[in-house]
């Protein structure tokens, strides 16, 4: 089965978005998008500041947590999107575990897991942020874009597009492999 993307022009969370997908039975899985959050969501409860221009996707699928942990799922969506993020910068994208991708000591990607249970299933739900355009300040930390760090031209609709076929593959070898395949290919 492969992802569908619904896409919204404004939402308050695409995490929220997805939870609401999977609770109208509609979706087994699918990767929402959007061009702006009003209350992006962080880890802890922290606030991902979401501007015009970025990147804010969350992808949602049924999991067997036995089958693989919930902490390997962390290895997995941060090496995904580093091998995305690599592709346009010749610095060295970085994970900061256990969720946060920077270059240079800044970030520029952060990623939320949820997972939620639905008629008895357990859905796993990445929520991701990436500053590919402009950069957010935050008195936390230091931020980045992937624009100062490439000379690409950045298009959020490839790298969503690069996103949902490398989800397509993982779902297709987690329903395929085995779960030391799955963590041993994402490293």
């Amino acid at each position: 089965m492969k992802l569908k993307i619904v896409k919204f022009k404004s939402v308050k969370s695409t995490n929220d978005e997805a939870i609401k997908l999977i609770r109208s039975n509609k979706y087994l899985l699918g990767l929402v998008s959007t061009d702006y959050q009003s209350k992006g969501r962080g880890t802890m409860g922290k606030k991902w500041i979401s501007y015009k221009g970025n990147i804010f996707v969350s992808i949602f699928f049924k999991v067997n947590l036995i089958k693989i942990k919930i902490e390997n799922y962390l290895t997995i969506n941060a090496n995904i999107i580093k091998k995305i993020l690599n592709q346009y910068t010749k610095k060295i994208v970085k994970i900061k575990k256990p969720n946060d991708l920077l270059i240079n000591q800044k970030k520029i990607c952060g990623i939320l897991q949820e997972v939620i249970i639905h008629n008895k299933e357990k859905y796993l739900i990445t929520g991701i942020g990436i500053n590919t355009e402009i950069i957010p300040p935050n008195k936390n930390f230091n931020c980045t874009s992937l624009k100062i760090h490439s000379d690409k031209k950045i298009n959020n609709k490839i790298i969503i597009d690069k996103i949902k076929k490398n989800y397509d593959i993982l779902i297709y070898d987690i329903n395929t492999y085995s779960s030391l395949h799955v963590k041993s290919k994402y490293k």
